[in-house]
């Protein structure tokens, strides 16, 4: 849809951090936890930890309302980092040296000092003159603590640098730079200043309760507001005011929910008896949607946020828009690359698909885990089965590779928070000897070949490798545009047994593969069981004629998810209105407002504006697009994707001067921005300006020499204007980048047909004929070259 572009982007850079479940609380935490139930004061600490502020929306009223009644819960929570989440800087919760520290980083400079009670930084502001600020708040606890900035226009802005809390034999008790390889200058939006580093935006959500965002557009400023000011009990469990009046009242087993709006859904009983010819469980257990996974992942995945509408018990894509396994993001055998949290790698794994939850293995209200290290896994699974010589090819020894070493890869991330990856995966050498994809076993073993790994495998287990991950060769071919992809990913698409952040993934990479097969599996995604499968499917559905797609994503739009409606909106938000009977009419309005309420939900980031104004001109509203277009380069100027649209937008409507003249601006700002150069030619092109044209155009390509469309253009101009072998020069080099793309194959088959030259024209045509297997054009000229 329209916001996938927006939400990619910002939650990319979404450096403030999520800390992740499961880290282990630092003790000090729990120094002075009372055992008594009745003395919420004592048990709640000092500050606001746990307090109800005036702000809170109806229903809402504060873990310290929770802690009388359920005292152990209260104590393991004050345990955890979620209570901790976010705080007001006071000397109990700030953790960084102030004693007037300095710190210098490629040519940006930090001093740390107190101002009586107030704790300061000076560093270069927005308009890169030195400036003391006051820090506000803290923001996280344990490996690293940040500071958040707050601003007259209700910003929160978070430091470029962040204090090492762990231990100082650990390599902590220190300042230092997020970015310790990069020198962000003020007007980058990743300058602490911008909106990469924004709190309003980028972590509120998952570091507060029950926060509105409050953004007046009108203004551009905020008013946000939270019922607690890090992550209370009312974050997971809804708001208690109805839980707690049944509380107090007769109890009344009628009740739904005891009181609460609405629950996480719970999974039948579980047998996790372990089978002593595996040593794992032989069963599982069907997993309800909605479960407690779904609560979990509100915040820990790589997300953007539809609306802030979130109760347990929905699923993630009713308010939220997860991301797919995209490159980038994750490795091509899904293996966590970018900072992306655990949800996504969780939902890849075997223990996943057999119902296993999140609090099976941590605590749910301390997040610790049940068990120290490994030995969390052996709730499940016989430690002296798994642990053994014959099992793990390492004589047992305090050094030698345990569950989590060889299961869960490690990244670190924020430079000293180090995090596992959750897919729980079978090593797979023998994989990475093939196509060059990442195992835990070359991790440790770096020095020596994946082959060498495989052959010990081998050696250990056996020649049959087996595994609940099996699409890492699929993503592989399709991200190197491989014909084999087709097959691979409609096979993954049209499995059930999947799991379904797979399968969307293979329907999203599958409209890079166009064919009659593609088109039908395409089509029958449309009615996968899982929401974020459908969304992916309705993408795939935008090539379609109008009234085609009509058809095909008009049922959508009373999915029961929101995610999905909003999908089908934006594909249909060129359908006339006219033609259509009053229900359809009526459930498309609705969609529509739908995917307008999400978009201006964010419209304090760029990208969202962005979105909307390309809605509004599918719909034929040229002023409003415009608005918005404007509306978000002042959020950020010369921003390179709103230039490129409002230049294109005046284009259409034949004022070439001033789309020359947005560009150009842009271009002053962002000098190394291809698709800038690129847009530049074309409104070159068409006022006959061909040596400037020609020359930005072959800037683009060069800028960005992995993006074919650039070089396709930039040698179909070459072409054009008679200099025949600098064209040919130009996508020889391009196809030795992207050898599948079928424009720069058809581009150099015409040329290679054109100069007679039929050796070279066969295995070209051979190509596109593997890309394009449906096409009878393509099938005809093949059989006359051969």
């Amino acid at each position: 849809m329209g916001l996938k572009p927006a939400l990619s982007s910002a939650v990319a850079a979404l450096v403030a951090g999520i800390l992740a479940a499961g880290l282990m609380a630092m003790a000090s935490l729990l120094a002075g936890t009372p055992s008594a139930a009745g003395d919420k004061a004592a048990a709640l600490g000092s500050g606001d930890i746990g307090e109800l502020t005036s702000a809170a929306p109806a229903g809402f009223i504060g873990s310290a309302a929770c802690a009388t009644c359920h005292a152990a819960e209260t104590r393991d929570w004050l345990s955890s980092q979620h209570a901790h989440a976010m705080a007001l800087a006071t000397p109990e919760t700030v953790r960084g040296d102030f004693s007037d520290v300095r710190l210098e980083h490629k040519g940006s400079s930090a001093r740390f000092y107190r101002d009586g009670a107030r704790f300061m930084v000076e560093t270069e502001g927005a308009n890169g003159k030195r400036t003391a600020f006051e820090v506000t708040d803290t923001f996280g606890v344990h490996p690293l603590q940040q500071y958040l900035v707050t601003f007259a226009d209700g910003r929160k802005q978070a430091l470029p640098f962040a204090y090492d809390t762990r231990a100082r034999e650990q390599g902590g008790q220190r300042w230092f730079p997020l970015y310790p390889d990069e020198m962000i200058a003020p007007g980058d939006p990743l300058h602490w200043t911008g909106p990469q580093l924004n709190w309003n935006f980028m972590c509120a959500e998952c570091h507060s309760t029950a926060l509105r965002k409050n953004y007046d557009a009108a203004t551009d400023r905020f008013d946000t507001r939270f019922s607690e000011i890090s992550v209370g009990c009312e974050a997971c469990h809804g708001a208690a005011r109805g839980h707690v009046d049944w509380a107090k009242g007769a109890r009344d087993a009628a009740v739904p929910h005891k009181g609460f709006a609405s629950v996480a859904a719970t999974r039948p009983p579980v047998d996790w008896e372990i089978d002593p010819r595996t040593g794992s469980p032989a069963h599982g257990v069907s997993r309800p949607a909605g479960d407690e996974v779904e609560t979990c992942a509100r915040c820990h995945s790589r997300r953007g946020i539809l609306a802030e509408t979130w109760v347990p018990g929905r699923p993630l894509t009713a308010t939220h828009l997860p991301t797919f396994l995209s490159e980038g993001l994750f490795e091509a055998n899904g293996v966590m690359q970018d900072e992306v949290f655990n949800d996504h790698s969780f939902k890849q794994s075997l223990m996943y698909a057999r119902g296993v939850t999140c609090s099976d293995c941590h605590a749910p209200h301390s997040a610790k885990l049940r068990a120290p290290g490994a030995a969390v896994c052996g709730q499940c699974h016989l430690p002296e089965r798994f642990e053994a010589t014959s099992h793990t090819g390492h004589v047992p020894g305090p050094k030698a590779p345990d569950c989590i070493s060889c299961h869960m890869p490690a990244r670190t991330y924020m430079v000293v928070d180090r995090r596992h990856d959750h897919s729980f995966r079978v090593p797979r050498p023998d994989i990475s000897a093939q196509l060059g994809t990442s195992n835990t076993c070359n991790e440790c073993h770096a020095d020596k070949p994946a082959s060498w790994a495989a052959e010990a495998i081998e050696r250990w287990h056996g020649p049959e490798r087996r595994g609940f991950q099996n699409w890492t060769a699929a993503f592989v071919h399709a991200r190197q545009g491989e014909p084999a992809a087709r097959d691979e990913l409609i096979a993954l698409a049209n499995t059930s047994s999947v799991p379904a952040i797979v399968r969307a993934t293979a329907v999203s990479e599958l409209q890079g593969f166009p064919s009659i097969d593609s088109e039908e599996a395409l089509r029958k995604a449309l009615a996968d069981p899982d929401p974020l499968v459908r969304i992916a499917a309705l993408q795939g559905q935008s090539y379609l004629p109008l009234d085609m797609r009509w058809r095909r994503v008009s049922p959508l739009l009373a999915d029961p998810v929101a995610g999905v409606r909003i999908e089908a909106a934006d594909q249909l938000a060129d359908q006339p209105l006219a033609p259509l009977a009053a229900t359809d009419r009526a459930r498309l309005e609705a969609a529509w407002r739908e995917y307008e309420d999400a978009q201006r939900l964010n419209a304090d980031r760029a990208d969202a504006r962005a979105n909307l104004g390309n809605f509004l001109l599918r719909r034929g509203n040229a002023a409003g697009a415009e608005a918005e277009f404007l509306a978000g380069l002042k959020l950020q100027p010369a921003d390179t994707a709103l230039s490129v649209n409002l230049a294109d937008l005046y284009r259409v409507q034949g004022r070439e001067r001033e789309a020359q003249e947005i560009l150009r601006r842009a271009i002053a700002v962002h000098p190394d921005a291809a698709a800038l150069h690129h847009a530049l030619a074309l409104a070159l092109i068409r006022q006959r300006n061909y040596p400037e044209a020609i020359s930005a155009l072959e800037r683009a390509a060069r800028l960005a020499p992995d993006n074919p469309r650039y070089a396709y253009v930039y040698a179909v101009a070459l072409n054009s204007m008679g200099r025949v072998e600098e064209s040919q020069a130009a996508v020889a080099d391009a196809l030795r980048r992207a050898p599948n793309d079928a424009s720069l194959l058809t581009l150099a088959l015409n040329e290679a047909l054109q100069a007679g030259d039929i050796a070279r024209a066969r295995p070209l045509i051979a190509r596109l004929v593997r890309l394009r297997p449906d096409d009878a054009e393509l099938a005809r000229l093949n059989a006359q070259l051969q």
